[in-house]
This record gives structure tokens, sequence and C-alpha cells, in this order.
């Protein structure tokens, strides 16, 4: 029957009783799952560790910029770790980097949450934050915003 239409005789289910076998264009049914394949992996979203690192004597700019890259990365729903450095004498004063670490946690709390409280390693305190919300509804958000703003160019 499949020869005479000039299809394929594809077995769907070998392992059903009997097995399931469906007339059609294998070529076409193989495009198909690689294009289905092809849309999955794109919608697929990698969460990224962001770094940043500061000092414990950082001024008040230097503190307000590192900030906000922290903001828009979590609101890019990647994941930033702080890593404060100390130096010298710094090391003996931890509290003050743990001081700043909390302020910053605070400053940032409507984007993101603390995933791993400051630690101190040697040299480095380090504190992981996460988004509060996620990469895929981040990345839809902006495409959404992309494809708004092309449309509003085009309009004019």
């Amino acid at each position: 029957m499949a020869d005479e239409v000039g299809l394929d005789l594809v077995e769907i289910a070998p392992d059903a009783v009997p097995p399931v076998c469906k007339i059609m264009d294998f070529g076409k049914y193989k495009y198909e799952i690689a294009q289905k394949a092809r849309e999955a992996r794109q919608n697929q979203t990698h969460i990224v560790i962001k770094e940043v690192r500061m000092r414990p004597k950082i001024e008040a700019h230097d503190y307000e910029t590192k900030r906000n890259h922290i903001e828009k990365f979590l609101r890019g729903g990647d994941k930033v770790k702080i890593t404060m450095q100390f130096r010298g004498r710094e090391q003996t004063r931890p509290e003050l980097g743990y001081k700043l670490l909390q302020r910053l946690a605070e400053d940032i709390a409507e984007f993101g949450f603390i995933e791993f409280a400051p630690k101190q390693e040697g040299r480095n305190m380090t504190m992981v934050l996460g988004p509060t919300r996620k990469k895929t509804e981040a990345v839809a958000e902006q495409k959404a915003a992309r494809k708004a703003k092309a449309e509003s160019k085009a309009a004019e």
C-alpha cells in the first residue's frame, strides 16, 4: 500500500502487540523530529553565576555601581557570587565585610535573596545571591521588550 502511494511504511511502536506502523514520508518525519528537538534546545536556559568582587573599604559611589551591576544580573535571572577581599590588616576585621554584605543583601532584596550566607574562606568572604524570578521569565520579558521596541521603531 505504501509503495502504491509513493510513501514509506514506518514502524511507530515496535513493542506494541501487534506492532504499530504508519504510512508516511520518512524524510519529512525525521525533519519534524529534528525541528522539535532544536526548538526544545532553544527554550532551555543556562543559569550563570556572575561574580562581583569588593573590598571592605569601598567608596559610596563604587558601592552603588557594584550594587547596580548585581541588580542587573539578578533581573536577568542569573545568580551572583559576591566576593569580599581582605588585605593586610583588614583580615583582623571580618565583621566589616560581613556588615557590608548584609547591607548589600538588604538593598537588593526585591530582586534577589541570599542563597548562601556570607562565609569566610581565608582572605575572602563569599556570599551567593539568587534571583527572585526564574531565568525563563526574565528572558521572555527581555524578548518582549525588544520586540516592542522594534515595532515602535518600525511605526516611526
